[in-house]
């Protein structure tokens, strides 16, 4: 079975890599590659919520549901 990465996955990569390393010095390369990469999966969720706003979609990648508009649930 061929593994894809996916926002969820890739998130969890990222929060376990830096809960592991957080008191360690790492060398700047390093933690700026990290750092790209969680920017990306901030923006995309950003860009996905955007998205389920605009289609008026409640179920999304990132998101297991989004209030309805009006704040009902």
């Amino acid at each position: 079975m061929t593994y894809r990465p996916n926002p969820d996955s890739l998130a969890g990569l990222v929060l376990g890599f830096l809960s592991r390393n957080h008191e360690k010095p790492m060398p700047i390369d390093r933690a700026k590659a990290v750092a790209e990469v969680a920017a990306v999966l901030v923006n995309s969720a950003k860009v996905e919520v955007q998205y389920l706003k605009a289609t008026q979609q409640r179920r999304g990648t990132f998101f297991e549901a989004l209030p309805a508009p009006g704040g009902g649930a």
